[in-house]
């Protein structure tokens, strides 16, 4: 259970926050001592603070900078009666995650302080993903990713199988097979890669095997292709079903031999590579179109690994939101600390056609042109919210002639939603507010208003 921490120097004060925050199963550990405070910090596992800018003859500030002196990551939220934007804004540079004035609303706390931990839980997860990923370069927590790390891992042990790595552009193909040789024997020699799509069938021939000097008009030096370049350790053929028909003869025989000979030359030379090879076309389908030859792709096809998109892995976008911010954010020298719920919400349902690349790419992009503390709708590309359910109308209501009464129409559908949702977690008031994306004491509140129990 999380703990938090109410630091005030009303009784009356601490004793609401304690109720609102026991609401939502947390644990509350209250206190009108700034220097008890530090002390319970330095002592006890706490997940949040709610701290009182004013605590008499202590000034709140002092009490932030003390608590990040004992903890760097603790997490503060100022609540303040008396605070000018001012103070606020110093706060928040000491490093207050955000603050809130007196008098607040319950909702407010509820949502808040959901927000605070949520976010908090999201960087001790990327920092763990990140501390524990043994070589492979990938942030995620999703059932699908995970079983993508147990096959990486059990592949790298067998540094002669060959490996397909199959999925839509922007998945990681590549991050995929640089874990691979990363976590092989390996490891120590080279990873040589190429995009098999990127070049015309002569000029990858020749970066592939190499050629003689005066195997062709231009050959005047030698040149050592990438399979040699590659002996000893892996090379990555991206794009694998780019390939001219005729060179995957030539890769076929490669791949049974372990042999290659550069163009115009006399000999064959032995070479040890592991082949990692990788597509986001239907090899299945150019198999039945006589575009991919089936003895190579069976070849090839060894051990296969698929990454689904993002959009078939969501509960991974907030752990890549928070990677790449917190990237981008110190790279760019900038002080965003999150994202709201309403852009969160955006992020999550938006179909990402261009997968990590492109939320990398969306989020790099918004630390560059934002100075704000708190991403918002307003700050994203409009293709987000542009598509979002939230754009358009999810219902159609006719007026009459005579009018309508405009709270009467939407408290009926607001009724009618709390209920549906009510019903399909089968009374769970928690789920309720989640897929509402409501707090849980607004959601009991209209329960109560509109009569609904799971009784």
């Amino acid at each position: 259970m999380e703990k938090i921490l109410i630091v005030d120097d009303e009784a009356f004060i601490r004793e609401n926050l304690e109720r609102i925050i026991s609401e939502d199963n947390y644990r509350p550990i209250s206190t009108e001592s700034p220097e008890e405070a530090i002390q319970i910090v330095a002592d006890e596992e706490v997940s949040l603070v709610l701290l009182d800018l004013n605590l008499g003859s202590s000034s709140g500030l002092d009490v932030l900078r003390a608590m990040r002196e004992v903890d760097p990551e603790i997490l503060v939220i100022i609540i303040t009666g008396y605070g000018t934007v001012e103070s606020a804004v110093e706060a928040l540079k000491i490093g207050a995650y955000d603050y809130i004035k007196k008098p607040f609303k319950a909702d407010a706390i509820h949502l808040i302080v959901k927000l605070a931990l949520e976010t908090q839980n999201l960087r001790r997860i990327v920092k763990r993903l990140s501390r524990d990923a043994d070589g492979i370069n990938m942030v995620g927590n999703s059932p699908s990713l995970m079983q993508i790390f147990q096959q990486i891992r059990e592949v790298a042990k067998h540094e002669m199988a060959t490996v397909l790595i199959t999925g839509e552009s922007g998945t990681g193909k590549e991050l995929v097979a640089q874990a691979i040789h990363n976590l092989s024997p390996r490891s120590e020699q080279s990873f040589v890669e190429i995009n098999c799509g990127s070049l015309p069938f002569n000029l990858l021939e020749t970066e592939l095997f190499g050629h003689e000097r005066g195997a062709f008009t231009d050959a005047k030096n030698r040149k050592i292709g990438l399979f040699e370049e590659a002996d000893g350790g892996s090379i990555f053929l991206d794009e694998i079903g780019e390939m001219d028909l005729s060179l995957q003869v030539k890769l076929l025989r490669v791949l049974e031999d372990l042999k290659i000979r550069r163009l115009g030359g006399n000999r064959n030379i032995e070479i040890n590579v592991r082949i990692i090879a990788a597509t986001n076309a239907d090899l299945k389908a150019a198999l039945e179109h006589k575009e991919f030859r089936e003895d190579l792709y069976y070849r090839l096809n060894v051990f296969p690994i698929h990454i689904p998109p993002l959009r078939e892995r969501r509960e991974d976008i907030p752990l890549l939101l928070e990677y790449f911010l917190q990237r981008f954010s110190t790279e760019f020298n900038k002080s965003i600390r999150g994202f709201s719920r309403d852009a969160l919400d955006l992020m999550l349902r938006y179909h990402w056609p261009g997968n990590v690349r492109e939320l990398r790419n969306v989020v790099e992009r918004i630390c560059i042109m934002s100075n704000v503390e708190l991403i918002q709708p307003a700050q994203l590309p409009r293709e987000i919210w542009g598509e979002s359910p939230q754009s358009e109308m999810p219902f159609s209501y006719e007026i009459p002639p005579e009018g309508i009464v405009l709270d009467d129409v939407v408290g009926q559908v607001e009724k009618e939603l709390v209920e549906k949702a009510f019903r399909i977690t089968g009374g769970n008031v928690a789920k309720t507010a989640r897929i509402l994306n409501v707090p849980r004491g607004t959601l009991r509140y209209k329960l109560e208003k509109y009569q609904l129990s799971n009784g």
